[in-house]
C-alpha cells in the first residue's frame, strides 16, 4: 500500500530533500501548505530548519498548530524532523528568548553544553529496545546532525511514557522520541544515506 505523505511548507527550507527521501522510501508525497491536506494525509511530516521562533513564526501564520495537535489527538501519524521536532515540545530557549512551542511533548529545548556548536555532521545514537523507528538498525548506525539546541530532559520523556533515544554531545541529548503516532528526531534521516532511509521506511510503515 502506497501512503500519501505530506511534508508541511510553512516557510521553513528543506522541503525538496525530504520530498525526495520519502518517495525513495515508497510514499506519494505532496509539499503543501494546504492544512486541509495536512489533516488528511495518511501520515504529516514537520520540518524545520533555523531558529525555533522562526519555525513556530512560521506554523502559527499558517495557522498549523491545531492541524499537527489534532492529527495527534486523533490517533493519525506525525513525523517531526530537526526544529520541526524541537516545536513539538513546550518551550525553545534560543538566546534568552523563550518561545512557546506546539506543547505536544513535555520538556525544552536548550543550547547544547558543548564547547564545539554547532554540533555538525555524523554521530551514532542510542536506541532503546521496542524502537519502531530503529527497528533492524544495527547499533553503531550514525546519523547526519546541524544544531546547537536539544532537549536534555530524557527522564521527563521517559516518566510521560516515550521512547527516547538519545546521542552525545557535550552532553546526552534528545536524539529522537517515539509516543504513540508522534515520531520525532533530531537529526535529518533525508540526509542520514541508507541509515535514514531504513528509518524512514520503518516510519512509514507505522502509516496506515
Amino acid at each position: 500500500m502506497t501512503r500519501r505523505i505530506v511534508v508541511l511548507d510553512y516557510g521553513s527550507g528543506n522541503l525538496r530533500s525530504a520530498e525526495r527521501a520519502l518517495e525513495r522510501a515508497g510514499a506519494e508525497v505532496t509539499v503543501t501548505d494546504d492544512l486541509t491536506a495536512a489533516a488528511e494525509a495518511d501520515g504529516l511530516v514537520v520540518p524545520g530548519v533555523g531558529a525555533f521562533a522562526a519555525c513556530m513564526a512560521g506554523i502559527e501564520a499558517l495557522g498549523a498548530g491545531p492541524v499537527v495537535a489534532e492529527r495527534v489527538a486523533a490517533g493519525r501519524p506525525v513525523l517531526g524532523i530537526c526544529v520541526g521536532m524541537q516545536v513539538l515540545f513546550e518551550h525553545g530557549d534560543e538566546h534568552g528568548v523563550v518561545t512557546k512551542g506546539l506543547g505536544l511533548l513535555p520538556g525544552g529545548v536548550t543550547k547544547l553544553p558543548a564547547d564545539r556548536l554547532p554540533h555538525m555532521g555524523w554521530n551514532t545514537v542510542q536506541a532503546p529496545a521496542g524502537s519502531v523507528l530503529f527497528a533492524g538498525l544495527p547499533a553503531d548506525s550514525r546519523f547526519y546532525f546541524v544544531h546547537s539546541y536539544g532537549v536534555n530532559d530524557t527522564a521527563g520523556l521517559a516518566a510521560a511514557g516515550a521512547t527516547v533515544t538519545t546521542a552525545h554531545h557535550g552532553t546526552d541529548f534528545v536524539a529522537a522520541v517515539e509516543r504513540g503516532v508522534l515520531s520525532a528526531a533530531q537529526f535529518h534521516p533525508e540526509k542520514s544515506a541508507d541509515t535514514g532511509a531504513a528509518l524512514l521506511r520503518n516510519w512509514l510503515a507505522t502509516v496506515g
